[in-house]
């Protein structure tokens, strides 16, 4: 073998050995491998290598079983005694990567007391610490979905974990998780990542170019879910010319839904929700929206007779609030009519409509009891003379 590559090999073969968890599996053997521990028994069975480690594996395998059966449940019982139940979830989450964790810790130890040679003893390390890592990584991801879900439970309006966000938060820390395991995993490997990275990103900005419409929808969809300009089940009303008004559905990563008045489901991309303006119908303090019925009557009517009319219908209608309370306004000296207008509120913009209708309705039939005349456009038509006709 030439002297260089022999020279590459050797310091290939002191970075495996001077790996951290290397350094930790041999303190453990140095540990474990003391004379006064196991050579009552070791005497017993006449000193063989692999017996030592099959023993090692052994007491593993009990002490990852003391934890679990008897360790765990007396931590449980503890924290029963909280008021919150989060610390219960989590000593339940830690049973099976903690068991897992100290019983391969305990093969890699036994592999090592086992004289199995260097290079099995790598591959079984590489092993062992890919399964670890991967359960760990589980682990993260359900910590921090059930400490965001608590975080989101008891948010403010204003916070930035809240339930509209959640998923979104979720998702982020499960990517991150996952990149730190695949991270790893290939140090465990001893896999270099430069060449990975820079391939990533020549990938990267080759999918940007081809899809820059799609990455506009997410990184939009990414800006709806933390600013919250709508939630699922307000009523809102796109200013882009087109007027679609309808409720929101659903808000996903790349589009938004929305279900019109004629139960059609409308696809919006985000890009397009995030760079319109939207009315928020069911926006502001309170999800009631107010409601205007412009009435006009004839001149010569008393004012006062088509307010408390109109009053008594807006506060006799079940469907609209009495907070805030109806109110009539006279806007305006018409061209043949007084005009009034009369305000009122319902609980929610999905019944706008059918109240609109309600007290239209009620409107037309008590002004015709009342005598109270409503104006409408009228054509009177002189005949000066007719044609060929002479005095």
């Amino acid at each position: 073998m030439p002297e260089k590559d022999q020279e590459a090999s050797e310091a290939e073969g002191m970075e495996i050995a001077d790996s951290p968890i290397n350094d930790s599996v041999e303190g453990l053997v140095e540990i474990i491998d003391a004379p006064e521990v196991l050579d009552p028994v070791m005497e017993i069975f006449g000193g063989y290598p692999w017996v030592k480690g099959i023993l090692i594996f052994v007491f593993f395998i009990l002490i990852a079983k003391l934890l679990t059966w008897v360790f765990l449940p007396i931590i449980r019982r503890l924290a029963a005694r909280t008021a919150s139940h989060v610390d219960d979830k989590i000593i339940m989450m830690l049973k099976a990567p903690l068991f897992w964790t100290v019983t391969l810790i305990g093969l890699l130890v036994a592999s090592t007391v086992s004289s199995l040679g260097d290079q099995l003893n790598n591959i079984l390390l590489s092993i062992v610490t890919s399964v670890l890592v991967f359960l760990w990584m589980l682990f993260a991801i359900r910590l921090s979905k059930l400490l965001l879900q608590v975080a989101s439970s008891r948010a403010s309006d204003h916070a930035v974990i809240r339930p509209q966000t959640l998923p979104l938060f979720t998702n982020l820390f499960a990517i991150t998780f996952f990149i730190f395991a695949v991270y790893f995993i290939f140090q465990a490997w001893h896999i270099d990542m430069t060449a990975w990275l820079a391939s990533a990103g020549i990938i990267g900005i080759a999918v940007g170019f081809a899809a820059k419409d799609t990455l506009a929808n997410l990184f939009s969809g990414v800006f709806i879910m933390a600013d919250t300009p709508y939630k699922i089940g307000d009523y809102i009303v796109l200013d882009d010319g087109t007027g679609l008004r309808g409720k929101v559905t659903s808000i996903g990563i790349r589009s938004t839904r929305l279900l019109t008045r004629d139960d059609v489901e409308v696809t919006i991309p985000n890009a397009i929700m995030g760079n319109s303006k939207v009315v928020n119908e069911s926006g502001g303090p309170y999800p009631k929206y107010r409601i205007r019925v412009a009435v006009g009557v004839a001149y010569g009517v008393d004012i006062d007779k088509v307010k408390s009319i109109l009053l008594t219908i807006a506060e006799e209608n079940e469907a609209v609030c009495h907070d805030p309370e109806p109110r009539v306004r006279f806007r305006t000296f018409g061209a043949s009519s007084l005009d009034f207008e009369l305000l009122c509120w319902v609980d929610n913009p999905e019944l706008r409509g059918r109240v609109v209708d309600m007290l239209n309705s009620t409107i037309y039939k008590l002004f015709l009891q009342e005598g109270v005349e409503i104006p409408y456009s009228k054509q009177d038509l002189y005949i000066k003379e007719f044609p060929g006709q002479t005095d």
